[in-house]
Order: structure tokens, then sequence, then C-alpha cells
């Protein structure tokens, strides 16, 4: 575990909820559509903090646990750029306007913090008790990484509105429109919910699903709760601005679910020997711990994931179906903003 000192840990935690805060004010004072400058100069601002932050880990713990909190960050920040996919679908699926937009990320954001928080306390005191959680953790991470490889994103689609949300939209009463992100209103003196909530349920509902995956995965690379905890805030904050920056861009990184399922399945394995190797059921070496099993390195696990990142994004932009990708939302681009001059010449 680190060495950390209290206050370095307080520290760190106080300032980051300050900047979040910070962030959270600014939405809830200056909804809009921020630029691709803007979001580009806030992407690169979190990425440089988590940079910084990642040297004074290294100052701090030495290159191992460093070494640690920079593969956790790429491999939660890979994840949650998995996130942004199902986002566009949800924020298409219930016509949200882009001014509200970044209000409806910041509370998702918000709820991903929480649940990840507490995914990260149990099971940093479930790993500290059985060390054969392991063995559950490096199996589901294969299933996953093998149901990843299978998904063609057909799933999501139908998936954006799931039985729970078609029926509370049959048993509360709710307007059409929406009002800022306010989750209530009156409409003919009663008082209805808005579509927001709908929203709100749902960002909240993938939150879930995506945290039960993403958890697992970076316990396989650190068991220090502070680094994971540290990894997941900074792989979330720009998160809202790396939305709107990369818009399009995404749809063309065709490739960029199999690099998922390659890191997941390759942290699965690696958490499976871990387990090997600190192996305490009686059913599996009598109970003994199977020297045998390699301990893979933290730096190996890092150049793997940042390599096989780096071939995913290189192929989809320079394959046909990336290509394509990219013709089809420019055309959708050029579409939506057609039919916003056309509506902005109605208004006049």
């Amino acid at each position: 575990m680190p060495t950390l000192p209290l206050w370095f840990e307080i520290g760190a935690f106080a300032v980051l909820g300050l900047i979040l805060l910070a962030d959270l004010l600014l939405v809830i004072k200056r909804p809009h559509t921020p630029s691709m400058k803007e979001s580009g100069l806030w992407v690169a601002f979190y990425v440089a903090l988590a940079l910084v932050f990642a040297g004074l880990m290294f100052a701090f713990t030495g290159p191992e646990y460093g070494g640690q909190f920079v593969a956790g960050w790429v491999t939660e920040y890979s994840l949650s750029i998995d996130n942004l996919f199902v986002f566009i679908i949800i924020m298409a699926r219930f016509s949200v306007p882009k001014p509200l937009q970044q209000g409806v990320l910041m509370v998702g954001i918000v709820i991903a913090l929480i649940l990840r928080g507490i995914f990260i306390l149990l099971g940093a005191i479930v790993i500290e008790q059985f060390s054969w959680v392991f063995y559950i953790f490096g199996a589901f991470l294969l299933w996953t990484a093998y149901k990843q490889a299978k998904d063609d994103g057909s799933d999501e689609e139908e998936g954006a509105e799931n039985p729970l949300i078609a029926k509370l939209r049959k048993v509360l009463p709710m307007s059409d429109k929406y009002v800022g992100t306010k989750v209530r209103t009156v409409v003919d003196g009663k008082k209805v919910f808005t579509p927001m909530l709908i929203v709100f349920i749902t960002i909240g509902v993938t939150d879930l699903l995506f945290a039960v995956d993403s958890i697992p995965a970076i316990f396989g690379l650190t068991q220090s709760a502070f680094i994971v905890f540290t990894a997941n805030i900074f792989a979330l904050m720009g998160l809202r601005q790396l939305y709107f920056l990369l818009g399009g861009l995404m749809t063309q990184l065709v490739y960029l679910k199999h690099a998922l399922s390659v890191i997941l399945a390759f942290i699965g394995v690696k958490l499976v020997l871990h387990a090997m190797h600190v192996n305490e059921l009686p059913f599996i070496n009598g109970g003994q711990h199977i020297e045998w099993a390699p301990e893979i390195p933290t730096f190996v696990s890092l150049g793997i994931i940042l390599g096989t990142m780096a071939i995913a994004v290189v192929a989809s932009l320079l394959s046909p179906a990336g290509k394509q990708a990219k013709i089809d939302a420019r055309l959708k681009a050029d579409a939506e903003a057609a039919a916003a001059g056309e509506d902005n010449k109605s208004l006049v």
C-alpha cells in the first residue's frame, strides 16, 4: 500500500472537491453549448492536472504507485470515453436541447462519482478480507470483455429506454417540454414532472452499469483505495467537455470497443494470476500460494493499455468504416445546421 502522508490525501481530495464544485457552479450559472476551443482548453487543463498529480504520486510514493495511478487513470479514462457513446444516444433519444446537455452531463458525473465511491469502499473492504474475490473479479472482467467484443452497438440503441423508464412514463404525470434542468414544473395549475427526470434516471442507471465494470478493472491494477478513487475522479473530470470536443469524432472510433475488450481481458487475466499468486482457497493447490503464477509489472500493464488504445485510435481513423462514419457525421451536422436555420427563419 502507498505510504502517502495524511495531509497529501486530505489536501488532494479537498482540491479536487473544490474544482468539481466550481465546475458545477459554472454549469448552473452559465448553461450553454461550449465551443470546440473552450472544450479543448478544459480537456487539456484536466489532462494536465492529472499529469501533475501523477508527478506528485511519483515524487511521494515512487515509480510503482505512480505507475499504478497512471495505468488506472488511462484505463478509467478509456472506459469513460465509452460512456460518452451511450450519453450521446441518451441525449438524442430524449431530444435534450444542447444548452441543457452540459447540466445533464454534470449531474451524470456527480452520480457516477457517488456510485463509484460506494463501489470502491465496498471493493476495498472485500479485497482486504477475502483475497479469493480476485478470482471473481477476473472471471467477471473476462466475461465482460467477451460481451464487449461481440457488442455491435444495437443493444445500446434499444436500451436507451428500458422497461423501467417506459413504465415511469406511463405512471408519472409528465410535461411535454423541458424547463431548464428542473425535474418538476407546473402545468395548468398542476405539479408535474419534466422529461429531465427520465433523462437523469437513465444517466444514473448507465453510470451504475459502467461502475460495475470499471471498478473491478482498476482493482486489477492497484489495491489502493486512494489511487482507485483519485484515478476515477480524474477520469470523470473533463468528461463533460470531452463530450462536446469529440462530438462526431467518437463515431469514427469504430475499434474502441474492441480495444476496451482487449484491455478488460488483459486485466482479467492479470487478476486471475494475482489470485493464484495469493491463493488461499483450500480446493486450489491445497490452499497454498501458486508460486509459478507470474505477477505482471505495473509498467508492462501501462504499456499494454496505452499501446492498445493507440492502435485502436489509429486503425479506426484509417479504416474505411471510420472514414464513412466521419462522412455520415458531417452530413448529419449539416442537416442539423440547415434545420436550425429553417427554424430561425420561421421565428423572424
